[in-house]
């Protein structure tokens, strides 16, 4: 197992959401470097435990990777964090929170699992200084009593979840914190859409 801080760490990937701004396209088949997003956050993950909260797809069958939804599906990023947290072994110290469509992810696991933690641990910071809730690396004891306080995360912001915790800022260089919510986010990004090629700078 992985460690930060000498301590057992475990990943929760949120894989689920609409993508309605993308016409409905499933962000972690996006296609990025030759490999989906999911493929690649898996891969940065490797010898890692992982618990997905998404659908099941063919990239999730591999060691290590359990599949979980949130209650009910696509209710929310506060509900998937929730979601995966319960599945969460009760003796690991860290949780890793990460969205699969931050496309540069696989660079900012390290430094999260290297940073210097707060009380309750760290959450990376865009160059305009906002939080980037799930590129954090939070306590298991304090992100279950925020579940806890929060009460029914439906519909929730990750806000309203994890910003009373206690984290540590670790700040990103640019680019690295950003996602794909659009087809112009993709292009960006150089992605290609499934069934598409990958856009080429």
């Amino acid at each position: 197992m992985r460690q930060a801080g000498g301590m057992p760490v475990v990943a929760v990937l949120l894989t689920g959401g609409r993508g309605s701004r993308l016409g409905g396209v499933d962000k972690g088949a996006l296609r990025l470097e030759g490999a989906t997003l999911l493929e690649r956050a898996l891969d940065a993950l490797a010898g890692l435990p992982t618990v997905v909260v998404g659908p099941r797809r063919a990239a999730t069958d591999r060691p290590g990777v359990l599949v979980v939804r949130e209650d009910p599906p696509l209710s929310g990023p506060a509900a998937a964090v929730a979601a995966g947290l319960a599945a969460v072994p009760a003796d690991a110290d860290r949780v890793l929170l990460l969205a699969v469509d931050v496309v540069g992810l696989p660079a900012v696991v390290p430094l999260l699992l290297a940073a210097d933690p707060g009380p309750d641990g760290v959450v990376a910071v865009d160059p305009g200084g906002r939080e980037q809730w799930l590129l954090a690396l939070v306590r298991r004891p304090a992100l279950q009593a925020a579940a806890a306080a929060l009460g029914d995360p439906a519909g929730t912001s990750l806000r309203a979840l994890l910003g009373g915790l206690r984290l540590a800022r670790l700040p990103l260089p640019p680019g690295l914190h950003a996602d794909v919510d659009t087809v112009d986010d993709a292009r960006a990004a150089g992605a290609g859409l499934p069934g598409q090629e990958e856009e080429r700078g």
